[in-house]
């Protein structure tokens, strides 16, 4: 038979288990980074960034160039090994989509040299920036935690769609993506 004691004991156990899988649910391991002063944290509906990245070439880009289409900015580093697995896939689905206006962009945080060897092995056709000096470059995007790859939807008329930390199966890239096509 429990007791009053036995019964605390109890509710204080579910309750820790409680707290335990919240925690582990929505703290995915990873803390929050803290935000430079600033620096705008991007969400859902607000107009894109307007980031100056180089491309491969050293060419100064501007995220502006590319309205008008659907872009999948991927956020993405040689040394991260999911970010490396889910190139190939975002690389066919960028061909399969293109007539419908998507581009995909990937955002290398990454030293500009380890890039380029990369890419010499691991050919892509969409195209490739450099985050260089611009260390917060998905954190203006929403990337609070620090997770590659990271990707970021934005709309024909420069509005994020979507915002997704992590690595993208053929289905759940088709379920991303559907409903903005």
């Amino acid at each position: 038979m429990f007791n009053r004691s036995n019964l605390a004991i109890v509710a204080v156990a579910v309750l820790g288990a409680a707290l335990g899988l919240f925690a582990s649910t929505h703290m995915n391991g990873h803390a929050d980074r803290p935000v430079p002063p600033g620096v705008t944290v991007l969400k859902v509906g607000d107009t894109r960034a307007d980031l100056e990245l180089a491309d491969l070439d050293g060419k100064p880009r501007r995220l502006s160039e590319f309205d008008g289409k659907l872009v999948l900015l991927n956020f993405w580093a040689t040394w991260c090994g999911p970010c490396r697995e889910e190139m190939p896939l975002l690389d066919s689905t960028y061909e399969k989509l293109a007539d419908k206006g998507l581009l995909v962009v990937g955002v290398a945080i990454d030293d500009s040299d380890a890039v380029r060897d990369f890419l010499k092995d691991n050919p892509i056709r969409y195209p490739i920036l450099l985050a260089g000096e611009d260390e917060d470059a998905s954190l203006r995007y929403g990337d609070t935690r620090s997770v590659l790859p990271y990707s970021v939807l934005i709309g024909r008329d420069g509005r994020l769609l979507a915002q997704r930390a992590g690595y993208f199966s053929a289905d759940s890239l088709g379920e991303w993506l559907q409903p903005h096509l």
